[in-house]
């Protein structure tokens, strides 16, 4: 019996379920342990190996959510700040949401992955978030999800009812065509301007490139931004602040365009300062989510130590 080929797209699941990737690979790593233990009770004429994993997976992630407060984003807390000089103190008691290394995976699994539906799915009980995942997402069907979860086939679609309402109340769809690919080459020259814009610090540029109502949060810095003027000034304050002289790197997380950005050191060269994912509309940036949590660093395989001596 063999479950390796499973891992990557176990380890996509619980991710959703989780809100982590950390937590993602410790979900998977105990449900392949309780699969090899149980290996002589898995009947292949009952289930598929697959499915069989999967509601290994799903008890596993049902176990580990018992009593567990969500993973949100600062924009899932309250409303945004009107204030872009207001201090920048972290958070460090909120289990915040973090992204996904999309080069840990296959283009395919990445399907769902944004982080502002990932958000949204961790205001479901997690029970309904499994349903919707094992049936939108995953395309099992009604009466295997009520097997992997011990109910009927009517407890199934209720729940999967009352999950699509909650997204849909939240302003977020499991529309896999509202995925927009990172190699989008609209998507793509997007996000260059943008690096073109950052790494000259130039602000008014920046400005131009986002939607007027474009989201900036930090987590674990709980406030956010709404809005381009907002944003606009935050961005000055920030190279006032550290600089000019940025230089960014082009990379991908939640099947979204990310950067690494690295910020000017006074002795020279660049350090690792924070990983920015975006959600591009149109042609325009909608949303930027700026990751500083060194666990971020690590599963994108970003060293903070990392100095880079010479332009990009």
């Amino acid at each position: 019996m063999d479950c390796e080929p499973y891992r990557a797209e176990l380890v996509a699941y619980c991710y959703r379920m989780v809100g982590s990737y950390h937590e993602a690979e410790d979900q998977v790593q105990e449900t392949m342990l309780r699969a090899w233990k149980a290996r002589d009770r898995y009947d292949a004429g009952r289930a598929s190996l697959r499915t069989w994993l999967y509601r290994i997976a799903t008890n596993v992630c049902l176990t580990a959510l018992e009593g567990r407060a969500r993973r949100p984003l600062p924009s899932g807390l309250g409303a945004p700040s009107d204030d872009p000089q207001a201090p920048l103190a972290p958070v460090f008691d909120i289990p915040w949401l973090q992204p996904f290394p999309d080069a840990r995976v296959e283009v395919g699994v990445r399907a769902d992955m944004r982080l502002a539906l990932v958000a949204a799915m961790q205001t479901l009980p997690a029970r309904q978030r499994a349903v919707l995942l094992l049936r939108e997402v995953l395309e099992f069907s009604a009466a295997e999800v009520a097997v992997q979860l011990g109910t009927t086939v009517p407890a199934v679609n209720s729940a999967l009812q009352r999950a699509r309402a909650a997204l849909a109340e939240a302003g977020e769809t499991t529309d896999v065509n509202e995925v927009g690919e990172p190699d989008d080459p609209k998507v793509r020259e997007v996000i260059e301007r943008y690096m073109r814009a950052f790494e000259a610090a130039d602000v008014p540029a920046l400005v131009r490139l986002l939607t007027d109502d474009a989201v900036l949060e930090m987590p674990p810095v709980p406030l956010w931004y709404r809005g381009s003027h907002d944003y606009g000034l935050f961005m000055r304050r920030v190279f006032d602040m550290r600089g000019t002289g940025w230089r960014l790197r082009l990379l991908t997380a939640n099947g979204q365009p990310a950067l690494a950005a690295y910020a000017p050191e006074p002795g020279g060269g660049h350090r690792l300062h924070t990983l920015q994912v975006f959600t591009v509309t149109g042609d325009r940036i909608a949303r930027n989510v700026v990751f500083a949590d060194p666990a971020v660093f690590e599963a994108f395989d970003l060293s903070p130590q990392i100095i880079f001596d010479t332009p990009r």
